[in-house]
């Protein structure tokens, strides 16, 4: 049976509870340690999947098609395993298997409430579906205190109890605020967070303290005497240059260690050095590069999560530095000369969205990138607005648009109503929920022999991930190509266009699934590889 770790926060939201746990996890898997990550939350809905992505983030889609919690995101991209569906659990869901269960008898005639059926369900999720793991880390949503929290609390809380001490371990991140008016680091939120802890029968046995400045040892001390824990379980989170500076931060501050004494295991060395290497590319490119992200969610770029550190990630493949504009599409609607802002940047990445508002300010946005040549990538909706700009001022189709907006006179990208995973078919109307009723997950997608998308991939055959409704119509391919687009990328059936691209450009490409999904700074992405390469290119030679 694994050892459990579960990271509580206090104090304030946002303080890195999804980047402690993924962190922490990458230093155990440096140790020679099997680790999964799961992440709980105490929201209502069954999943984030009709959450606005400018209140929530975005959504991070995992191979077998469960849309969850962009922590999720950082778990993968620190310590490359796969997260499955199981792997995200919301109240909504908890309390929809309850509700299903009782309806159905299974509890016997029973009064159904939150302890112990609920928690019960929290408990046998947690527990749920592992393999050989040596530790599962769990992280719980929100901060102590939240009322929606407490059935969450109240599950680990037991499960602290029947596992023992030998199999659990609690941490909880809290804040030290500096008041720069009077020139201290102030300690007590941190205890009554940790009072409020203790309140619900749960006892830190680490904590990690996000702070601005060092943390003098008299003030650990005080922590650590009316908090109820040794000194050295007192970790400091410090700010640092880039997120991949964090598992060699928390290092130092000894987060591993503490954790290997309190489970009693063999304090040995961890191989740190893939890290070391990522965060001094990072600190020392050899160069930089502009690139231009025209979104419609560029309010919260945790919209974008994904796709901000892929970029990063096809910079440390080449050694740059990738500064990233957040352009609001809108703006080019609103403003004619606005797109002339376009032209300094080495490229332009239209990213994936839903609806009509802003669609016609990416489409100019492409048209830019396709005239002056500037390395392009469009990502979901960017392909279909691609798609949309090649036909209408190319291929003599000025009718053509998506079916999402309404009728158009060439419905050039439409609802798919039916697909395939794997023996199952899949079928939609336009009247199915919102919620988990989309071509979700990974996919096979083959490639054509002598495109930019095979010599990217150096493979005939992929497999990406999908987050989408509508897609590009194939009956229109032959328009298409003779306006010189080409389709290098399609599903084994021929019938649903994955990857566009022209030959006539030094560097277009458009994909109907999600790469960021798949990027890791020690594994970078091929296509964010190769576009930052081609944006570098294009800034040499401007």
């Amino acid at each position: 049976m694994p050892r459990y770790l579960f990271i509580t926060g206090g104090v304030v939201s946002s303080l890195g509870k999804g980047l402690g746990a993924a962190a922490l996890a990458a230093l155990l898997q440096a140790r020679g340690y099997k680790v999964r990550l799961r992440k709980l939350d105490p929201y209502l809905n069954v999943d984030p999947g009709t959450m606005s992505p400018t209140q929530h983030g975005e959504v991070f889609v995992t191979d077998d098609g469960a849309e969850t919690d962009l922590d999720l995101g950082h778990y993968e991209r620190f310590t490359g395993v796969h997260a499955r569906r199981t792997d995200n659990i919301t109240t909504g869901r908890i309390y929809s298997d309850v509700l299903a269960r009782e309806r159905r008898g299974d509890y016997l005639g029973a009064t159904i409430q939150v302890i112990p059926h609920v928690t019960d369900a929290i408990k046998a999720f947690i527990q749920s579906n592992h393999d050989d793991e040596d530790f599962v880390i769990c992280e719980i949503g929100g901060t102590v205190g939240d009322i929606e929290s407490l059935p969450f609390l109240e599950a680990i809380r037991q499960l602290g109890n029947e596992l023992g001490r030998e199999q659990t371990c609690f941490l909880h991140v809290t804040l030290i605020p500096f008041i720069a008016a009077a020139g201290e680091l102030k300690t007590k939120p941190t205890q009554h967070s940790v009072k409020e802890l203790q309140s619900v029968g749960i006892q830190p046995d680490i904590l990690l303290c996000r702070t601005e400045h060092p943390l003098p040892d008299e003030q650990r001390g005080k922590i650590a005497l009316f908090c109820n824990i040794r000194p050295s379980a007192v970790i400091l989170g410090m700010d640092v240059g880039n997120i991949y500076e964090v598992p060699l931060s928390y290092h130092d501050q000894g987060l591993d260690r503490e954790v290997i004494r309190h489970f009693n295991l063999p304090d040995e060395k961890p191989d740190l050095s893939g890290w070391a290497r990522i965060s001094d590319g990072l600190a020392n490119p050899d160069s930089e590069v502009t690139i231009a992200i025209v979104g419609k969610y560029t309010s919260l770029q945790d919209s974008y999560k994904s796709l901000g550190e892929a970029l990063v990630h096809g910079g440390i493949a080449n050694n740059a530095k990738v500064r990233i504009e957040w352009i609001d599409s809108e703006l080019f609607e609103k403003e004619e000369a606005a797109i002339e802002a376009l032209h300094h940047v080495s490229g332009i990445l239209v990213p994936g969205g839903f609806g009509e508002r802003g669609s016609e300010g990416k489409i100019r946005a492409i048209e830019f990138a396709r005239v002056h040549r500037i390395p392009y990538l469009g990502i979901c909706f960017g392909m279909q607005m691609a798609v949309l700009e090649t036909a209408r001022n190319l291929a003599g189709l000025p009718g053509a648009g998506s079916s999402e907006f309404g009728e158009p006179e060439i419905p050039l990208v439409g609802l798919m109503t039916e697909w395939t995973v794997g023996n199952e078919t899949m079928q939609r109307s336009s009247d199915s929920d919102l919620g988990g009723t989309m071509r979700l997950g990974a996919y096979p997608c083959l490639l054509k022999d002598g495109t930019l998308a095979r010599e990217l991939y150096e493979a005939a055959e992929i497999s990406e991930r999908h987050r989408h409704r509508y897609e590009v119509n194939i009956a229109y391919r032959d328009s298409l190509e003779a306006a010189g687009m080409t389709f290098s990328g399609l599903s084994p059936d021929g019938m649903l266009p994955e990857i566009v691209e022209r030959p006539d450009h030094p560097w277009f490409v458009g994909v109907q699934f999600h790469p960021e999904l798949k990027s890791k700074p020690f594994d970078p992405h091929p296509l964010f590889t190769g576009f930052v390469a081609a944006s570098m290119e294009k800034s040499r030679l401007v």
